[in-house]
Parts: structure tokens; C-alpha cells; sequence
């Protein structure tokens, strides 16, 4: 795919425009086996670490369209088992115990809108969190699927998207990595929302003790999907410029990526789907393993800065600069 004159932008900086530098070659896509070989380069001035070559906007919605479509997929034993534990009491213990990167114990009222909110289970723990949730989503099997549980779902792209009112909290987990332009996605963010409103943002941290154990198997690069790799004070910077101010930062690290990025060390190949990523109870036996066994190794990392995930909720002050 990257062989294909899709890269529409010079090689620079997608934030600041400076001079990039390398930091990492020979990546591939380790979930879904999309072609093509990638590296991390990081931003002389700003420092912030993204994906080359950066795919086109058109590459990346044909990507999205393949390897995205949760709500379409086949009827497995994984995927019921996985809606079954969402579903079940033991997902709000298992958040409380392993870090909740979606926000789903987050309790509240007002309109809040969840931005890439897929098939519409997050809008479902946000409605039962006591909020009047919608959802902004541009993938339409996904969409049709959360329209299905009775939710408000818009198509548009965050761009194009006009709502009758402003919202209270706006939800970006997990999204703000892949996005072309993350500045305008902040700034619009904050055009959305009432003054005083919030926006709740998880995201890998590229400061992972992690990623130097796992090296080019650290599922977190998720090349090319993931297309910025942000640590803790390049996002609470842009979060600034953007017109926000942080009132809660903190480092959790999930057992499940630990999992993903075994999985992947051991088993991913150029070209090829990882489909050892969907064997529930290997997973389900890593999971275990890393949240029992390694679980000072986890919070040590969260308490210095080198957690698997940044989880962060900002308050809308002034416009963007």
C-alpha cells in the first residue's frame, strides 16, 4: 500500500512542520497484515513521533473499510464471548482493576458525544452513566449498527459535522492517533462544546517502557493506522494551544495490550493477519499473567511516566490559538 504514491505530504512534521529525523524502521501492520513498510520519525522542534509514509486520506479510508467494520464481522466464538464480558458486571471490575482507556466508569449527565464511536457500545455505558449520548461515526456498517440500538449516529466527518447544540463532554479514545491533522481535530473539538465543557482523550504514550521491550512488535504503532505517536507533554501542549486546559492526566497500562504486543512479538508476519490476536482464551491467559504476575512491573510504569496508555480530561477555556 505505502509503494503506491499514496503519500500526498512532504516529510515533515504533521503538527509544527519541522525537519523529522528517524527512530525506528521496518514496521508492519501486525493485526490486520495491510501491505506495505513503515517507520517512526520524530519532529526536531517539537519532538512529536509519527508514521512514514503517511498514507493518503483515500488510502486510509479504504484501510478503515477493510480491517474497521466491527459492527459487520462474523459471528465467532471471540466476538461473542468478547460482547458477553462488555455486557456482563465483571467488565466494570475488570476496568477498575486493569484502567479504563474508553471512559466507561465515568459517571455524569449532559450531551456527550462519543467522536469514532464505532458500533455503539461505549454510547450504551455512556447512557447507563447517566448521559445523553450520540455519536459521530463515518464507518456506515459500523454506524448502522449503533443506529440499531437506538442512538442518535451522525455521518459526517468531524469537519462537516453541524449539531443542533452544543455538547457537555466530548469522547476521543483512542481516535486522536489516527488522525491526519490533530490540531484541527482539537480545534473543532472545542468549537463543539459549551464553555466549561470537557473532552476525555486516551491514547498510547509513546514513553512506554513497552515499546522498548517489544521494539517493532509494540502493538501500539498499529502502523498504518496509528498515525502520531504522542507522549504525555506533546499532548497536554497541543491541548493548550488549542484552547484546553488539563485537569486530570494520568498512566494506566492495560493487561490486554501487554497481551496484544506478546502475540505480536511471537507470532505476527509482514503481510499476514496475526490471527492468534483472536484466540480468546490465550488472550484472556496473557491478560491474566501480566495483570497478576507482572503487575508491579505495570504500575511502576504508570508512576513514572513510561505507562502503556495516556488518559487525559481537558476543560474548554479560551479559543485556540
Amino acid at each position: 500500500m505505502s509503494d503506491k504514491g499514496s503519500k500526498a505530504a512532504a516529510k515533515a512534521c504533521l503538527l509544527c512542520g519541522g525537519d523529522l529525523t528517524p527512530v525506528l524502521s521496518g514496521l508492519f501492520d501486525s493485526r490486520f497484515g495491510a501491505p506495505g513498510v513503515y517507520a517512526i520519525w520524530r519532529c526536531k522542534d517539537c519532538y512529536l513521533e509519527q508514521t512514514w509514509p503517511r498514507e493518503s486520506e483515500a488510502v486510509l479510508a479504504d484501510l478503515y473499510a477493510r480491517h474497521y467494520n466491527f459492527g459487520g464481522e462474523r459471528d465467532t466464538l471471540y466476538t461473542r464471548l468478547r460482547a458477553a464480558f462488555f455486557n456482563s458486571p465483571l467488565y466494570r471490575l475488570w476496568l477498575k482493576l486493569d484502567g479504563d482507556v474508553s471512559f466507561h466508569r465515568q459517571r455524569g449527565q449532559g450531551r456527550l458525544l462519543d467522536i469514532g464511536c464505532n458500533e455503539g457500545r461505549g454510547l450504551e455505558i455512556y447512557r447507563r452513566n447517566g448521559f445523553a449520548p450520540e455519536g459521530l461515526e463515518v464507518n456506515p456498517v459500523a454506524a448502522d449498527q449503533a443506529r440499531k440500538k437506538g442512538f442518535e449516529v451522525y455521518g459526517a466527518g468531524l469537519e462537516d459535522f453541524t449539531p443542533a447544540a452544543s455538547y457537555d463532554v466530548a469522547v476521543l479514545s483512542n481516535v486522536l492517533e489516527h488522525t491526519l491533522d490533530p490540531r484541527q481535530v482539537l480545534g473543532r473539538v472545542h468549537g463543539l462544546l459549551n464553555p466549561g465543557g470537557e473532552v476525555w482523550i486516551s491514547l498510547p504514550n509513546a514513553m512506554s517502557w513497552q515499546r522498548d521491550l517489544f521494539k517493532g512488535a509494540w502493538i501500539n504503532w498499529h502502523v498504518p493506522f496509528h498515525i502520531s505517536h504522542f507522549t504525555e507533554g506533546s499532548l497536554t501542549g497541543l491541548l493548550s494551544q488549542c484552547g484546553f486546559k488539563v485537569v486530570e492526566a494520568k498512566q494506566i497500562s492495560p493487561a490486554l495490550w501487554a497481551a496484544q504486543s506478546l502475540i505480536a512479538a511471537l507470532f505476527a508476519r509482514p503481510g499476514r493477519p496475526t490471527r492468534v490476536l483472536r484466540q480468546p482464551f490465550l488472550v484472556l491467559f496473557l491478560m491474566a499473567v501480566f495483570r497478576g504476575i507482572l503487575f508491579p512491573l505495570l504500575f511502576l510504569g504508570n508512576r513514572t511516566g513510561q505507562g502503556d496508555c495516556l488518559v487525559l480530561r481537558a476543560i474548554r477555556e479560551e479559543a485556540p490559538r
